[in-house]
């Protein structure tokens, strides 16, 4: 018999090939209606799958969200697979996982009249109506272990050139399964899943678009098609998202940047960006706001080489680890003689920075340092270049070049936990300037690292002392630790900001490092005469100027405070005799050191409303003859009904009061 332990403690007796749903029953009918899965000894199974061994059991029903979501979005993705081949014969799986808000699924579509035709969102309503038909048919999903050579056989038969390669490739040892939907569809997958298709909701779901993708996400395989679809628990979920998702689009920092003339992107310098003057005003804006912050926090500014030899990538550990998202260039004048190669065999080689952390050693090897020197705060605009693949690019959230707002912290062992506290509180004044509430994770060691256990214990033991240092540590905070997902030479915390929707962006981190400093000989000279280790912190608070600036587009849905605001009031003129007034008023508050503009064009002032509305423009000053005689202005604020009447200098004080950064008021 199995002694299986529930969680309060009792334990029961069963047979082996008892499964969890046998003893949900027998607790009794209430649970074994509402159980939808297990954690056997922390790993989700399915309901189903019998028990083989002594475990701890918990039985997961849909209150327990995170993990019903998933099981339910997973499930999702299968039964669209299944539906896409039923309507579309011919069609190839690939794979289809969960996501934070839904699932997809990659395919490869049918050969039509010898051209492959894509899907498309005019495909998507049958397509939906089939997955209900397969919902409603409340199919059973039964997982089957099966022999690589038969798996990989039966995938071949069947034309699946993709699941056979893959199924292939899977490690030696690794054991594979499939599952089953009803008796007459299976795909390769790793579970769990629920029970059957009937335990969805067929009104839950909604597929929400289709995309290319490469297989394996390489540019050099083949183009696939990609459904998307959001999925949750039931109806009003679904509803609540699909609202969400409305105001986000009217938010894209895309469509917003373009409206408001900020910047764009375009093939020939694929992921990076052209900023228009205005949204170099907010990038500008936002640089100056925090050099403020660093000098304040004793920072000390520094700036970069672009390029770097790749032996100093190799010593760092860089070129062995990320080598595949590095820009490398030839050391050597290309060929221009003849159509030779451009390049010879013997060139050295050379790597634009992908993070500006092993040129801020080099610096801090420049000179004898004592331990009284520490802690140095290093501190860079760095602009760096990460060889992302296209597919992957999406706006300002994930470029090829980018600008950090990068520092390095060398200090001693016992200045550790102060530093991080210091920057704790530092990070907590930006975020709150910027109206972001926030929630702080600590993210462990991954399974691939540099470093020794011992080393990693003390450096995630540190970050702990600092966050409760800080009071951070708490449910108000949303303190989590997140196992496997540091960087591989150090921990992090993580912030996570919440933005005016409720979505959250992982924006800051800080991470404690010794395996730098040890790899590039960074030492500094002890109380004692010898030579120490310094530890690094890495840190950054926008984490970059492209995403954050991205990010703040959406969560102010392009209507920016003033201070950030590219243009903070136009002057708009009712008739043409009041255009010399318009110039003085800008002239006064350019004075001022407001950023203001005219409009004298021969248009009705409606009309210039609502084009400086759509623009986002924060203030617009209302002038015609009275105004000109009177030496004053109607003010219409952004967003705000009607309008007031006031004096030049009675609106001059209060835009330059409201126009100041939040660290100047």
């Amino acid at each position: 018999m199995l002694k299986i332990t529930l969680p309060d403690g009792s334990v029961r007796e069963v047979a082996p090939g008892t499964t969890p749903a046998d003893i949900a029953a027998a607790i009794g009918p209430g649970l074994a209606k509402a159980a939808i899965a297990a954690r056997v000894d922390g790993e989700l199974r399915d309901i189903m799958r019998p028990l083989e061994a002594d475990a701890q059991l918990a039985l997961v029903t849909a209150k327990d969200e995170a993990d019903a979501l998933e099981l339910a979005r997973h499930d999702f993705a299968h039964v669209l697979a299944e539906a896409v081949q039923a309507l579309f014969p011919g069609t190839q799986i690939t794979f289809g996982p969960a996501t934070d808000d839904g699932f997809y699924y990659d395919f490869a579509p049918p050969v039509v009249e010898g051209k492959q035709r894509p899907f498309t969102e005019e495909d998507l309503p049958a397509i939906e109506a089939k997955m209900r038909e397969i919902i409603a048919a409340d199919k059973p999903l039964r997982r089957e272990v099966w022999k690589r050579e038969e798996l990989i056989a039966r995938w071949r038969a069947e034309g699946e050139t993709f699941k056979a390669e893959w199924a292939a490739e899977l490690p030696d040892g690794e054991e594979l399964t499939v599952y089953w939907s009803g008796g007459d569809w299976l795909d390769m997958c790793r579970g769990p899943h629920l029970a059957s298709t009937g335990k969805l909701d067929p009104a839950a779901f909604k597929l929400t678009r289709v995309s290319g993708a490469y297989w394996r996400g390489d540019q050099k395989n083949a183009m696939l098609s990609r459904i998307y679809g959001t999925g949750w628990l039931n109806r009003k979920q679904l509803d609540a998202h699909l609202t969400r998702l409305e105001e986000a689009g009217k938010r894209d920092h895309r469509k917003l940047g373009a409206e408001m003339d900020l910047f764009h992107l375009q093939q020939e310098a694929h992921g990076s960006v052209f900023w228009h003057p205005k949204g170099y005003i907010i990038w500008r804006e936002l640089e100056a706001y925090m050099r403020r912050a660093i000098d304040a926090a004793g920072y000390r500014e520094v700036k970069t080489p672009q390029v770097m030899d790749a032996r100093q990538w190799e010593q760092s550990g860089h070129w062995g680890k990320y080598r595949e998202n590095m820009f490398v260039i030839p050391d050597e004048v290309p060929n221009v003689a003849d159509e030779g190669p451009l390049v010879s065999d013997d060139a050295d080689w050379m790597a634009l920075k992908p993070m500006n952390c092993p040129a801020h050693v080099l610096i801090f090897r420049q000179g004898i340092k004592s331990y009284r020197d520490l802690p140095l705060r290093f501190y860079e605009n760095g602009c760096c270049h990460r060889n992302e693949p296209h597919g992957a690019l999406h706006g300002l959230m994930r470029v090829r070049q980018f600008t950090q707002d990068d520092a390095h912290i060398f200090c001693r062992e016992d200045q550790i936990v102060e530093e991080v506290r210091a920057f704790c509180a530092l990070a907590d004044r930006i975020y709150k300037d910027f109206g972001f509430t926030y929630s702080i994770k600590l993210a462990l060691r991954p399974e691939k690292r540099f470093g020794s256990d011992a080393m990693w214990d003390q450096a995630e033991n540190e970050l702990r002392d600092a966050v409760a240092a800080a009071g951070l540590n708490t449910p108000e905070f949303g303190w989590e630790e997140l196992p496997g997902e540091g960087a591989f030479y150090a921990p992090k915390l993580e912030w996570h900001l919440t933005d005016a929707i409720g979505r959250t962006w992982q924006v800051g981190t800080i991470q404690s490092d010794r395996v730098l400093p040890e790899r590039l000989d960074a030492s500094y000279v002890g109380e004692d005469g010898e030579r120490h280790r310094p530890v690094m912190l890495h840190r950054a608070i926008f984490g970059s100027y492209e995403r954050f600036i991205g990010i703040l587009i959406e969560h102010y849905a392009g209507r920016f405070p003033l201070w950030l605001a590219p243009v903070q009031a136009v002057v708009a003129t009712i008739v043409s005799d009041a255009d010399s007034y318009a110039s003085h008023v800008v002239e006064k508050l350019r004075a001022a050191g407001i950023r203001a503009e005219t409009d004298v064009r021969n248009e009705k002032i409606n009309y210039k409303v609502r084009e400086h509305s759509l623009a986002k423009v924060p203030n617009l000053l209302v002038v015609g003859r009275r105004e000109a005689d009177e030496g004053t202005v109607a003010l219409r604020e952004l967003g705000k009904e009607g309008q007031s009447l006031l004096s030049l200098d009675d609106v001059i004080a209060r835009l330059a009061k409201e126009a100041r950064a939040p660290d100047m008021r």
